[in-house]
């Protein structure tokens, strides 16, 4: 008892000196992103009063590397882009502060690949919640995951609204499943099987809030067992969440199969202080106008989401999203 009582106490140390280091990188790149900006804002002013020619950029970043040459990152390259990213927020002030709680390579992927200030500061704060390394960003903004969070958040029905007033930027109208490489014709026991096998990443595309339960969670009601595909908890929701997968197109009558799946969580397996359970029918393809209708006197909080096993075209989605800002 006293060793394991010690380990606990070294555990707590071990966890002090992690954190102490954490802060202080968080510190470091602050100071560092702080550079760059007072950089870029002197070039941009120096340019604009025609102090500066644009030739005296590169004639800057030639004496840097001649006269301190152990600074790295101040090609004339990197200046015209601290340049970019001073003017990209500078009439922005409530971006500034995310800006520099994330690393400047992040940071050159969300200004130089965003189309809208909306997009910019929906990355910054999905990069600062999720902590997503260079490849996680990269991946998120090749899939569309701005255009597919917004759109799902106008599918969200007004139950799911009421039941969950947070549920914002929460759920995708679809998600992108390219890392299971999936045959075309695949079967719901071979997309479940992906997923599990390949649960690291469906995390990442679902967002790090998710904790996975199990698969074929087992439910009893009356002397029948009944098992939910997937099973997740949701910790910013503080709900369970079960994912119903179906490999084919959506039809109506899944959902009552879903809804009395719902129904049992939360009479047999909610804990007093969880919220509603919410159900999300997972589908290879949909009808948007029946999903509405099925939807439209449903008294679940359910979601009907379709999966995609390639990269979206972002053009199709940035469309999409555009139709329905227009409406």
């Amino acid at each position: 008892m006293m060793q394991l009582d010690k380990r606990q106490q070294f555990s707590e140390v071990v966890l002090m000196i992690r954190q102490a280091q954490y802060n202080a990188m968080k510190t470091v790149n602050a100071e560092m992103i702080n550079l760059y900006w007072n950089v870029g804002a002197y070039i941009s002013k120096q340019l604009e009063t025609s102090k500066w020619g644009e030739s005296v950029v590169k004639e800057l970043a030639n004496f840097l590397a001649q006269t301190e040459p152990d600074l790295k990152g101040f090609s004339d390259k990197n200046l015209w882009r601290m340049k970019q990213f001073y003017e990209t927020y500078r009439d922005y002030p409530k971006l500034s502060p995310l800006v520099r709680e994330i690393n400047w390579t992040n940071n050159l992927l969300i200004f130089s690949r965003s189309k809208s200030i909306e997009e910019m500061e929906f990355y910054l704060n999905q990069s600062i919640n999720e902590r997503y390394s260079k490849r996680e960003l990269d991946r998120q903004i090749s899939s569309g995951l701005f255009e597919r969070t917004m759109i799902g958040n106008t599918k969200l029905s007004t139950v799911l609204r009421e039941t969950h007033p947070s549920i914002k930027n929460s759920f995708k109208d679809s998600y992108v499943l390219e890392f299971l490489a999936l045959p075309k014709d695949h079967d719901e026991k071979e997309l479940q099987k992906g997923l599990i096998g390949q649960m690291k990443n469906f995390i990442l595309e679902l967002g790090k809030d998710f904790l996975f339960v199990g698969e074929e969670y087992r439910i009893q009601v009356g002397n029948s067992d009944f098992f939910i595909d997937l099973l997740f908890y949701h910790r910013g929701l503080q709900c369970l969440v079960a994912f119903e997968l179906k490999a084919d197109k959506f039809k109506p009558e899944q959902l009552g199969q879903l809804n009395f799946y719902l129904e049992a969580l939360d009479r047999d397996v909610k804990k007093p202080n969880e919220n509603p359970s919410i159900g999300v029918l997972l589908c290879k393809d949909k009808d948007c106008e029946v999903v509405e209708y099925a939807l439209s006197r449903y008294l679940s909080p359910t979601m009907v989401s379709e999966y995609q096993t390639q990269l979206p075209d972002k053009k199709i989605l940035q469309r999409k999203l555009q139709e329905l800002f227009d409406e």
